[in-house]
């Protein structure tokens, strides 16, 4: 025990009841957490990481979970010594939020939707100190000042749906930290954002370290992420510690196939390869195989076979706006947002056209407008040379067969109620194909060996597959009708990066195999670069840049994706 130490676990194991077996999750867990550290816990989803940290703050659902032995020691103030474990509900109430305190990973879901921000901050103040509502809502304010929210008197009255994904964040950063607690667990408090937004709330969460002389536990699943950001790092697989140490040590000189399989699985920036390395080839092997390399010569040459073509999808000067409210009763105007302005492009029969930018940016407009799910407000979509905004519903129901889309979340795209072999089945018998039900089972079953599933999942749910099953079976459910060209609409943004480059390696395989062409929709430029030929930068519903992936990223021409580039954590060696 090092007299600096603010928190120490000790052999903690945990474990839930599943089918009338107990499963250790979390197996015999030990590390320190300095005063005014940045400790992170890195590893994929089910590798014990929210786990350790629900244990500590006592928050285990019991049943069907418990802490099967161990002991977790807090020395701040009146709790020298004192093992969290061993308290009673009450005493562990008045802990938390006043010395420890959780950001959780979704803050949609964290947050109540039929409260304002407002209340839901100042029912935590009024709890922990004696304010009076004017008090609380005054101390509120200074939070939100405090986590920079732009306009914090108007989002303390605004619900948590009218906020966005960074803000919403922000106001859960500072319910956290409202009660200034010594030790802040940050769970995966980035996944999902934007790029400049993710490097916004990390030098946040830093200055607020350094204001209120926090100590910090951050969960990830990317060991890029934590790269400047912490002092020290735990990498965790299935429920134990396989590496500790200086970050700077971990990165130049991992020593587990674990810990160097989660670096290699990142899109490299500074060079193209054919496939990504996986995490489980790694570790099986315990080495990390080279990769071939995609050459100038060959890149060059795929290109003149693509841009040799004809276009497969054409934007001509497409717009879509939407009408706001005017300011007053009697005002005539209506005010006008551009969620795309004037865009202009061509996609390729076997290009994929990588699509970056923040949220509100309007990539995913683009993407639906293109479907014509949405109509354009201006402008011309010509798909193989007819204008699907002006087609009727039946000839439009013909070119849905041909246009399919991949959504960011799997388990929102799948219906929970019916098994995934009927969720992939009926787009077939939607669009008449195959003879009967039998035959379409049989196709049904070849795209699911053909993703990496197995016959007998065609009879199960959504619910009990891991996400990047759920994604697979999305993209079998894309590739039943025979598609031509696929949207994928941030498709790995949420995925562990393992999961995530195998994900990505199977489109790329799909691509070839059946012909496809891709438009891929991400804020992640490094997988946007890894997957495009070619790469659109959006900003506020205008294109500012498009080229070649390659060019666009080494030779950057607007500040917008200068900015883009900086935002990108990761090792140096990926961005040379």
């Amino acid at each position: 025990m090092n007299t600096s130490d603010l928190l120490e676990v000790v052999d903690l194991s945990v474990g839930f009841m599943s089918d009338g077996q107990e499963h250790v999750v979390a197996d015999h867990v030990s590390f320190n957490l300095n005063k005014s550290q940045t400790l992170a816990v890195v590893g994929e989803s089910g590798s014990g990481k929210t786990i350790t940290a629900l244990a500590i703050m006592r928050l285990i659902p019991c049943p069907p979970g418990r802490i099967i032995q161990g002991s977790v020691i807090l020395r701040k103030n009146g709790y020298s010594g004192t093992d969290l474990l061993q308290m009673n509900e009450q005493e562990i109430q008045r802990l938390r939020g006043k010395e420890i305190s959780m950001i959780f990973q979704e803050p949609m879901t964290s947050l109540n939707p039929v409260y304002t921000c407002g209340n839901q901050i100042v029912d935590g103040l009024r709890v922990h100190f004696k304010l009076t509502r004017k008090e609380a809502y005054e101390k509120a304010l200074d939070l939100f000042n405090e986590v920079l929210l732009p306009r914090p008197k108007e989002i303390l009255k605004a619900y948590p749906h009218q906020l966005s994904g960074g803000q919403k964040q922000r106001v859960m950063i500072a319910m956290a930290i409202s009660c200034n607690p010594g030790i802040l667990i940050a769970d995966e408090p980035t996944t999902a954002l934007d790029v400049t937004v993710q490097k916004a709330i990390l030098e946040l969460l830093k200055r607020l370290q350094a204001s209120r002389d926090m100590s910090i536990l951050f969960i990830t699943h990317d060991l890029g992420l934590v790269s400047g950001f912490a002092d020290r790092a735990l990498v965790m697989n299935k429920g134990k510690i396989v590496e500790s140490g200086p970050v700077h040590e971990l990165f130049h000189f991992p020593k587990h196939p674990y810990t160097r399989g989660l670096m290699a699985c990142r899109p490299p920036l500074n060079k193209r390869l054919v496939h990504l390395p996986t995490l489980e080839s790694i570790v099986q092997t315990n080495l990390i195989q080279q990769e071939a390399e995609i050459t100038m010569q060959q890149r060059e040459w795929a290109h003149r076979k693509i841009y040799s073509q004809e276009p497969i999808l054409v934007f001509e000067r497409v717009s879509k706006r939407y009408r706001l409210p005017g300011g007053g009763l009697f005002e005539r105007k209506c005010k006008e947002l551009f969620a795309i302005e004037e865009a202009r492009f061509d996609v390729y029969p076997g290009e994929t056209l990588g699509v970056v930018g923040e949220s509100g940016s309007g990539k995913t407009t683009l993407a639906r407008v293109a479907l014509n799910l949405i109509p354009a407000s201006a402008g011309r979509i010509l798909y193989r040379g007819t204008d699907i905004s002006l087609v009727t519903d039946r000839t439009m129901k013909k070119f849905r067969k041909e246009l399919q889309i991949i959504f960011q979340d799997p388990y929102s795209s799948l219906n929970p109620r019916i098994s995934v072999g009927r969720a992939i089945q009926e787009p077939m018998k939607v669009h008449g194909l195959h003879k009967n039900d039998a035959g379409r089972k049989e196709k049904v079953i070849e795209l699911l060996s053909r993703v990496g599933l197995k016959p007998e999942h065609f009879y199960r749910y959504p619910h009990e597959f891991s996400g990047g099953q759920r994604q697979r079976i999305c993209i079998a459910r894309a590739l039943s009708v025979e598609p031509r060209l696929i949207i994928c609409d941030e498709s790995v943004s949420a995925l562990d990066v393992s999961v995530q480059a195998q994900v990505l390696n199977l489109l790329n395989d799909l691509k070839k195999d059946f012909g496809l062409t891709y438009i891929f929709i991400s804020h992640d430029l490094s997988v946007v670069k890894y997957m495009a030929d070619r790469m659109i930068v959006m900003k506020s519903g205008n294109i500012v840049e498009i080229g070649e992936a390659d060019r666009v990223y080494a030779h950057p021409q607007s500040e917008y994706t200068m900015e883009l580039l900086k935002a990108i954590p990761g090792l140096d060696a990926n961005r040379v």
